[in-house]
């Protein structure tokens, strides 16, 4: 009779390299850490809770949130049909990014570009939320997700 033993295989380098760094950043939470966690959990959940608000199931966009786009918003130079798609795939895509901690500027950039649009465009007196919002998104852009982030664990300024 034979009997097998199964020893777990060890990571690969490149998953070494991963593991190490995740659990550096882990121990080593810094003020800028915990402040760029909080502000990127922050605005994911503001974003996510407004794209989920535009889909029906997981997949299909509404036709209240295509109405919302032609009725409400009319943004300028945007078929309303275009705008709805983009920043209901803008909504969900980057706050997802954001809590990673993965493109974490880009992701900060791109919703603080949606921001100025909301601002500009749809609702200009609702200033104090947008640059509360600004404030947090401006901070991540300028100093990175922090250490605990797939950012820093793949080495991505």
């Amino acid at each position: 009779m034979t009997t097998s033993t199964h020893f777990p295989t060890a990571p690969a380098k490149g998953q070494r390299k991963l593991l190490t760094r995740l659990a550096d950043a882990a121990t080593s939470l810094t003020p800028h850490s915990l402040l760029a966690m909080v502000n990127r959990v922050a605005i994911a959940g503001i974003f996510w809770l407004s794209a989920r608000t535009k889909v029906e199931g997981w997949f299909t966009i509404s036709d209240s949130a295509y109405a919302l786009f032609r009725d409400e918003y009319k943004l300028p130079l945007l078929p309303p049909e275009l705008a709805a798609q983009m920043a209901t795939v803008a909504e969900h895509l980057f706050p997802v990014l954001l809590v990673l901690g993965l493109l974490t500027r880009l992701s900060a950039l791109a919703l603080l570009g949606m921001t100025l649009v909301i601002q500009v465009f749809v609702y200009p007196d609702a200033w104090p939320t947008h640059l509360s919002w600004a404030g947090l998104m401006l901070y991540l852009v300028g100093r990175g997700a922090g250490n605990v982030s797939l950012d820093r664990a793949l080495g991505i300024r």
